[in-house]
C-alpha cells in the first residue's frame, strides 16, 4: 500500500505543477524583461479625461499649501508659521547633494525648493535670520522647519530646541 500512495503523490504533485506552470519558464531574461514593447501586449486602461476632471486642493495646516499660478507652475505661500527645531550633524548629505555644514545658515522644509532663501523669526524674542533651503524635513509632526546649528545660535533657540517661528519667503 506504501508504494502506491507514493506513486500517487508524485503523479498528483507533478500534475498540480504542470498545470501552475507559469508561461515565463520558457522564456529568456531578456524577453521577459525587456522594456520594448512586445506586439501581444495589453493596451493601457482608460482613464479619466485628464482635462475634464480637477483634482480637490488640499490644505495644509500649516499654511503652507501650494498655489497654481497662471503659468501653471507651483507656487508657495509667501509666510510660514509653526514649530521649527534644529539639528546639529556634524557630517552627512543633504537632500540637495551638498555637505551639510552646521556652521552654516540653513534649512530644512519638505516643500519648497532647494536655494530658496528665507527670513526665520522667533516669535517669542523677534529675532531673525536669513536662510538658505538646503535640505528635506522635518519629519517629526506638527514642525514646518529645522535649521542648523548656527541658525538656532542666531535665534537663540539652542537651549529650547524648539520655537514657535515666522517664516517669510524672500
Amino acid at each position: 500500500m506504501r508504494p502506491l500512495s507514493g506513486m500517487i503523490m508524485i503523479a498528483a504533485v507533478s500534475t498540480w505543477t504542470g498545470l501552475h506552470a507559469t508561461p515565463a519558464v520558457g522564456q529568456t531574461f531578456n524577453d521577459r524583461w525587456s522594456v520594448v514593447p512586445k506586439a501581444h501586449a495589453e493596451p493601457a486602461p482608460e482613464g479619466l479625461d485628464q482635462a475634464k476632471t480637477e483634482e480637490p486642493q488640499a490644505q495644509s495646516p500649516n499654511g503652507q499649501e501650494p498655489l497654481k499660478d497662471r503659468s501653471g507652475a507651483q507656487s508657495f505661500n509667501r509666510f510660514i508659521s509653526g514649530k521649527a527645531s534644529y539639528y546639529s550633524y556634524s557630517k552627512g548629505k543633504t537632500a540637495s547633494g551638498s555637505s551639510f555644514d552646521r556652521n552654516l545658515l540653513t534649512a530644512a522644509h519638505r516643500r519648497l525648493p532647494f536655494g530658496t532663501r528665507i527670513r526665520v523669526t522667533d516669535l517669542e524674542t523677534n529675532k531673525s535670520v536669513v536662510v538658505r533651503i538646503t535640505d528635506r524635513g522635518p519629519w517629526v509632526r506638527g514642525r514646518v522647519l529645522d535649521l542648523s546649528l548656527a541658525a538656532a545660535r542666531s535665534l537663540g533657540i539652542t537651549n529650547r530646541g524648539v520655537a514657535h517661528v515666522r517664516a517669510e519667503v524672500l
